[in-house]
């Protein structure tokens, strides 16, 4: 299945037809002053700011969609409460006019030669490079996967080829082990994996199967969130709903004919453990994006080495990074790409002029832990794992008005706002609530 190839890592040999979001032809070689890889939240966002300091004329983005998604909501697409259809634009429709939309996959990033290659051979040269390249899934590095997908009752909320796989899985459960991992890698939104599990008891609790579930988290953290304030309240809903949460345990092996998924206890080297399931929501283990780590850009890790307080290369002044695929040791959301993107127009602003950059990145992120169909705590800290929150309240409490922000006013606000680079900055949520009092 063509979909099947879509979740690993393919390399495919065919050749990709390369335009623009303008009418221009494309040639062997072409130049921009300023060249965004990527067309996600990141390089749409940055693009858009990129347009306004360049002129549209002078600003390329290489990305191969043909469909933009909003990925935050897939949490609530795999508990039935979104549509897939609500998450997808055409990227046609959300790419900066007049910025020329190269449709190709890039293969090779050249900084010594301030160029890039993309999949169908051409060559594209660069004054100035934004990498927003996001990260890899691997849901290969798991036995099993990603052929188990083709089998019931298991699903995945960070693909669009699964998420609806999630919500099939939760209506067709019965009776018996519901069961939520977390890999043993860095990964987006670190809260979702655990927010399908709160929706999913929520949703049987209303059907009335809860009884006969047992719901278990197997996470390889060694927490159950990593910021103390909210995880003790997590620890108290997870104790008043009776959910089971086993720590460092790290999915390794899927049997979907058996309905079994393996289990290594990273604490115990060796020792691993069987759980029968009759719903699987998996984690895929991720990774930086395989042109990055393989390019001259990468720290050791594989991921963009980028300043963390400028978000502007550490080896390579002309190029900067946003996102996912930067090495920034703060959460991978997308609030944080909205507080990056104004850290980093300033950044490159500066550059242009000669001057040192005025504004720093504090590490500010967000992640809105969905703990029921009407609730969410409302998480928001710095690269220090510091409270950074918004409202004059105790954000760690279970509120409506967060699940109401999170459901139908940050998408509008992602659409109309961040990915035209007219909402971000430090704290979008602060920025949101600053807009609320005009």
């Amino acid at each position: 299945m063509a979909w099947l190839c879509r979740l690993r890592p393919c390399h495919p040999t065919g050749m990709a037809i390369s335009h623009f979001h303008t009418s221009s032809p494309a040639s062997a070689k072409q130049h921009y002053k300023m060249l965004v890889l990527g067309g996600g939240s990141g390089g749409i966002c940055m693009s858009s700011r990129m347009k306004r300091l360049f002129g549209a004329e002078n600003v390329a983005v290489v990305e191969p969609s043909e469909v933009h998604y909003y990925q935050p909501i897939w949490t609530l697409v795999g508990a039935g409460a979104k549509t897939v259809a609500s998450s997808a634009r055409p990227t046609a429709s959300v790419m900066p006019s007049g910025v020329k939309w190269v449709k190709s996959k890039v293969q090779e990033i050249n900084p010594d030669k301030n160029s890039v290659v993309t999949e169908d051979g051409t060559e594209i040269s660069y004054e100035y490079l934004i990498v927003a390249l996001g990260l890899q899934l691997h849901y290969e590095k798991i036995k099993g996967l990603p052929e188990a997908f083709e089998h019931p009752k298991i699903g995945s909320n960070y693909s669009v080829e699964t998420v609806e796989k999630t919500w099939k899985a939760l209506q067709d459960f019965k009776e018996g082990n519901a069961i939520f991992t977390f890999p043993n890698t860095p990964v987006k939104c670190a809260g979702a994996p655990q927010k399908i599990m709160y929706l999913t008891d929520a949703y049987l609790r209303k059907t009335g199967k809860r009884a006969k579930a047992n719901v278990i988290y197997n996470t390889s953290l060694p927490v159950l969130f990593g910021i103390k304030k909210y995880a003790d309240t997590l620890w108290d809903i997870v104790k008043t709903r009776d959910l089971q949460i086993n720590l460092r345990h790290n999915l390794i092996e899927v049997r979907p004919d058996k309905q079994e998924a393996v289990f290594e206890n990273l604490d115990k080297p060796g020792e691993t453990k069987v759980f029968e399931y009759e719903m699987l929501h998996v984690t895929p283990p991720m990774g930086p994006s395989l042109v990055v780590k393989g390019s001259q850009l990468a720290d050791e890790n594989g991921w963009l080495d980028v300043n963390k307080e400028t978000l502007q290369h550490n080896k390579y002044p002309n190029v900067f990074g946003i996102g996912d695929c930067t090495n920034l040791p703060t959460a991978k959301t997308g609030a944080a790409v909205a507080a990056q993107s104004a850290v980093l127009s300033r950044t490159i602003s500066k550059f242009l002029k000669n001057q040192k950059p005025d504004k720093k990145y504090d590490g500010y992120t967000s992640c809105p832990l969905v703990t029921s169909y009407n609730t969410v705590v409302l998480a928001e800290f710095d690269y220090d794992g510091q409270p950074l929150e918004t409202f004059p309240i105790n954000q760690a409490k279970e509120r409506r008005l967060m699940y109401y922000m999170k459901a139908d006013v940050m998408p509008h606000l992602y659409w109309h706002g961040l990915l035209r680079g007219l909402w971000g900055g430090p704290g979008p949520y602060r920025k949101l609530l600053h807009l609320g009092m005009k």
